[in-house]
């Protein structure tokens, strides 16, 4: 069974920094492309960032691009999403995802977290 458990959230003031975290477990860490997705009430998933099984490839949402950068440690079993220059309206829950390849598309991965909370006060 693949577990995916993120950690990191919390409430930042607007144009501050966090650095959020996924393990995963329970499969071949390093056979994965992870995403990084958010969800704001009332709102649908967006694609936030992803990363390759090697790491050598990364995109990003077009709204995250130059602030945030989406990592991973294959001995660890973990990937991260250093987020900089955080808006109020980046507030959301953020999951992070594992499939066969790094994509855009929620629906292109197998596996999710639950989720952990942004909140980015003004």
């Amino acid at each position: 069974q693949v577990q995916l458990v993120e950690s990191g959230g919390g409430l930042v003031q607007a144009g501050g920094s966090l650095r959020l975290f996924c393990v995963v477990s329970g499969g071949a860490f390093g056979n994965y492309g992870m995403g990084w997705f958010r969800q704001a009430p009332g709102k649908e998933r967006e694609f936030v960032a992803a990363i390759s099984w090697s790491g050598n490839s990364k995109e990003y949402g077009d709204s995250v691009k130059g602030r945030f950068t989406v990592s991973r440690d294959n001995t660890k079993n973990t990937v991260a999403l250093q987020m900089n220059s955080l808006k109020p309206e980046e507030t959301a829950v953020y999951y992070c995802a594992a499939g066969r390849q790094a994509k855009r598309r929620a629906g292109q991965y197998d596996y999710w977290g639950k989720g952990t909370q942004v909140t980015v006060s003004s």
